[in-house]
């Protein structure tokens, strides 16, 4: 696969991003709902709706912000649905039912930091990867565990069918931790809860959402060895062409629009030379610098 350097949807994510202090202000963990504040006008409009399932308990990628479900998946997808001329409704459900979501069709599609793997090919079909993703693993501060390997015989958190989850509950011979000592969260945050009370010894997650937990759980951290690394994409149902193939095209579109605007020096990399005056590289979080790339396969 070949990486190519764009900063999709900058100007648009910063904003959401900036608003992660106040997601712990918004929706309770259990509650789950539609964000549905553009699909009346979108009816007026007459406008088809493209409905989205997503977990909104996953920040930077998801998170409520008061009623209102935002996040970098939330732009992305708000940016494709803008291209298509369509209004975009975002359902918040588990994480674990958002394939049978896509594939009875009460959905157009999921997105949800989620990863391209064999056996999720099995059940919907995947758009051209968004960002490449970092699973991590993170312990308790003063824990003595230094890489993914020490955790062998440990109680290990996961968040349910995630790839985490996949991957931890992998036999030991076949890099895991074994079934026995995983043990599975409906929501990253609980982990993170278990963890604190030393329930478990460890949570495996993405690199993004654990620097978040991190940030604002005093006695963590992250181990410095990466756990694995993988591709993010949204989720279709099987052989829905059509919508994959308009939704590709919006993806490509958007990179090279931001191409254009990053050679015109309108768009500018965190801390480059052409960055507007009077913004640091602090104005940009540093995740874009590690997501901006979109897969080409």
């Amino acid at each position: 696969m070949k990486k190519i350097l764009s900063l999709v949807l900058a100007l648009v994510m910063i904003l959401s991003v900036g608003m992660l202090a106040s997601c712990s202000s918004g929706k309770d963990s259990g509650t789950k709902g539609t964000d549905t504040a553009t699909g009346t006008a979108a009816d007026e409009a007459g406008k088809k709706t493209l409905k989205m399932a997503t977990n909104a308990y996953f920040p930077p990628y998801e998170y409520y912000d008061g009623d209102k479900i935002v996040g970098i998946d939330a732009d992305i997808a708000q940016a494709i649905a803008d291209k298509l001329g369509m209004e975009l409704v975002i359902e918040d459900m588990e994480f674990n039912s958002i394939i049978s979501a896509v594939q009875s069709g009460n959905v157009d599609f999921g997105m949800a930091g989620m990863t391209v793997t064999e056996d999720r090919l099995k059940n919907v079909d995947f758009s051209e990867s968004y960002a490449t993703g970092v699973q991590v693993v993170i312990v308790k501060a003063d824990s003595d565990y230094q890489k993914p390997e020490d955790l062998t015989g440990k109680k290990v958190g996961v968040q349910l069918a995630t790839t985490g989850d996949i991957y931890a509950s992998a036999p030991v011979d076949e890099g895991g931790y074994g079934e026995e000592n995983v043990e599975k969260f409906s929501k990253g945050a609980d982990a993170i809860i278990a963890l604190k009370q030393d329930k478990i010894d460890a949570v495996i997650i993405d690199n993004e959402p654990a620097k978040e937990f991190v940030k604002a759980n005093e006695g963590l951290r992250i181990l410095d060895t990466e756990y694995t690394t993988e591709d993010y994409a949204m989720a279709f149902a099987k052989g829905n062409t059509e919508m994959i193939n308009k939704v590709n095209g919006a993806l490509k579109e958007l990179i090279a629009e931001d191409h254009r605007q990053v050679h015109q020096g309108r768009l500018s990399l965190p801390g480059s030379s052409n960055a507007p005056r009077g913004r640091s590289s602090q104005d940009v979080p540093a995740f874009y610098a590690e997501t901006r790339y979109f897969e080409v396969r």
